[in-house]
C-alpha cells in the first residue's frame, strides 16, 4: 500500500523488452537506502517488485497485464519516473490509501496555469465515473491529487508548486498519456451495494446498503 506521495524522481536507465513485457532499470539516489529483495516500488502509480538493485539502480519486471493496463509500456532510457515506498505502519498518512493496481490510463486535455496552481484536466473511460467525484480523491502517475471538478468521463485536479517541481507531472502536456487509480474505498462500497443486487452483511450482522450510507452520512 502507498499514500501518494512521491519520494523520488527516477530515471530510466535500461529496458528489455519482451512481447508483452518489460524489465525496466531505474536510477535513483536515495530511495533504496532500506529496500530488499522483493520488495514493492510504486513506479508512476504501479505497483512493481525489485527483482535486483544495486546502490543506485533497481530492476523490475513488467507483466503482461500491467504493460496492457499502463503508460510503463512506452518507457524507454531517459524517461524520468515517480518513485514511492510502501507505507509502513506507524507511518502518516500524508496522501491517501493508494493500492499501485492501476485502473486504466487517462489521456491529458489540458494543462492550464492558475495563480500559483497548475490545473490538468484528464479524460478517462465512462465506466471510472462512479469512482470520480469532486473534493475525492485520485491518483494520477502514482501522485495524490484532490479533484476539484468533474463530468461523466473527465475529472480536473490542481497541482500546487510542490507537487509540480517533485513529480513527473511538470513534464506533461495535453495529448500525453498518465496512469489513473481511482479511490480503492469507492470499489468497494461499490462492490457491496451492486452485487447480485442484494445488501452485504457486516461481521455484526448488519446490512451495507444504501439506506446505511445514508444514514451514516456517506451519500447525499
Amino acid at each position: 500500500m502507498f499514500t501518494g506521495l512521491v519520494e523520488e524522481l527516477g530515471k530510466v536507465r535500461a529496458v528489455s523488452r519482451g512481447a508483452h513485457s518489460i524489465r525496466l532499470t531505474v536510477g535513483v539516489e536515495k530511495i533504496l537506502a532500506d529496500v530488499k529483495l522483493g520488495d514493492s516500488i510504486a513506479v508512476d502509480g504501479a505497483c512493481l517488485t525489485v527483482v535486483a538493485f544495486d546502490r543506485h539502480n533497481f530492476t523490475v519486471d513488467i507483466m503482461p497485464e500491467t504493460y496492457d493496463r499502463t503508460t510503463l509500456s512506452s518507457r524507454k532510457p531517459g524517461d524520468f519516473v515517480n518513485l514511492e515506498r510502501t507505507l509502513r505502519l506507524g507511518d502518516r498518512l500524508g496522501g491517501h490509501i493508494v493500492s499501485g493496481h492501476v485502473d486504466t490510463t487517462g489521456t491529458i486535455v489540458s494543462v492550464t496555469p492558475r495563480d500559483i496552481a497548475n490545473i490538468f484536466r484528464i479524460q478517462v473511460p465512462r465506466k471510472l465515473g462512479a469512482f470520480i467525484i469532486p473534493q475525492g480523491s485520485v491518483a494520477v502517475d502514482g501522485v495524490s491529487l484532490t479533484i476539484i471538478n468533474c463530468g461523466e468521463n473527465w475529472f480536473e485536479v490542481s497541482l500546487i508548486p510542490h507537487t509540480w517541481d517533485m513529480t513527473v507531472l511538470s513534464r506533461k502536456q495535453a495529448g500525453d498519456l498518465v496512469n489513473v487509480e481511482t479511490d480503492v474505498l469507492g470499489k468497494y462500497v461499490q462492490r457491496m451495494l451492486h452485487h447480485d443486487g442484494t445488501s452485504v452483511e457486516t461481521p455484526t450482522g448488519s446490512a451495507i446498503d444504501s439506506e446505511f450510507l445514508l444514514k451514516h452520512g456517506f451519500m447525499d
